[in-house]
């Protein structure tokens, strides 16, 4: 167990969601997880984040029981041919990694990008 003290936190943050998932090393094994749904009451606060930094704390509590004393961060914005950004809860989730006691390791962005696949959906001006 003494290598197994670090994780990685998958953080999928869209511009309506934020996912939080922590994982073993392998990425085969979820130890702990959580969405910005699970700790806000109105839609429209679920990618905010203040939403983003409440369920980190809570998830950092679960994944500290677990012995884990560090993780390693991959950020994912929404990706394919949506926007490569990723949404406001990415930052905050993130920072509250780090102030609730987690170390952080590297930060590695893991947006999908496409190399030339479907077509992009048409907004309502159309262009």
């Amino acid at each position: 167990m003494a290598e197994d003290r670090w994780g990685i936190a998958h953080v999928h943050a869209s511009f309506n969601n934020t996912i939080l998932t922590i994982t073993d090393l392998s990425g085969a094994e979820t130890i702990a997880k959580s969405s910005g749904g699970a700790v806000v009451k109105q839609n429209r606060d679920e990618a905010s984040p203040y939403a983003a930094m409440q369920m980190a704390e809570k998830v950092a509590e679960e994944v500290m029981e677990e012995g884990i004393e560090g993780v390693h961060v991959r950020v994912r914005g929404p990706g394919g041919n949506l926007q490569k950004s990723p949404g406001p809860g990415a930052q905050a989730t993130i920072r509250a990694l780090a102030r609730a006691g987690l170390e952080i390791g590297r930060i590695e962005d893991v947006t999908p990008i496409p190399h030339d696949g479907s077509r992009p959906p048409k907004g309502k001006s159309g262009y």
